[in-house]
């Protein structure tokens, strides 16, 4: 059990990595819709570069991290099955099987927009990029304080704050449409 440290380490990078990866994946999705609404031969300049950045991205970075942080998570459990009987590591799996529906959902999303078919608007991604934002919360709450319960409040408050975020979002396109008039 010495190197159980190590393991739980080497999870926590990749975990960390992984996000990463999701959060700036989205973030490029936002810049290839919007590239495509630019005109030629601006828009062909920026689409060639971003799909070369959402490519290595999201096959050197986001899925080897994804992989990654799975499999120390599994050897993590083998050593520690115990872990499976506390109601709070149940809460957490679920959140870890929405993880894996959210980057199932974005590599869908990267493959259409890798054929320049543009299905969602950078509205919507900017947020869809606050889905793993709130994964990430509920997932950190719960490590931390191992109650299935208690993360709620933790939840709640990020949801919250994503909502006064969008707010301010909206409010600021307004201010920066009028000033474009």
């Amino acid at each position: 059990m010495e190197y159980y440290n190590y393991l739980k380490s080497l999870h926590l990078i990749f975990v960390i990595t992984w996000f990463a990866g999701l959060f700036y994946i989205v973030r490029l999705f936002v810049y290839q819709i919007e590239a495509n609404e630019k005109p030629s031969p601006e828009r062909e300049i920026l689409q060639k570069q971003y799909k070369i950045m959402t490519y290595r991205l999201w096959y050197i970075i986001t899925w080897p991290s994804a992989i990654l942080a799975t499999l120390f998570a599994i050897w993590l459990l083998i050593l520690m099955p115990v872990w499976l009987q506390m109601p709070w590591m149940h809460v957490k799996l679920g959140f870890v099987v929405l993880l894996i529906g959210y980057q199932l959902k974005c590599q869908q999303i990267y493959s259409q927009l890798q054929k320049d078919e543009v299905k969602y608007s950078s509205n919507f991604m900017r947020l869809w990029n606050e889905g793993a934002t709130l994964i990430l919360f509920a997932v950190v709450f719960l490590v931390i304080l191992k109650n299935a319960f208690n993360w709620i409040y933790g939840v709640i408050g990020i949801f919250v704050f994503s909502i006064i975020i969008m707010l301010g979002f909206k409010f600021y396109k307004k201010i920066r449409e009028k000033s474009n008039q």
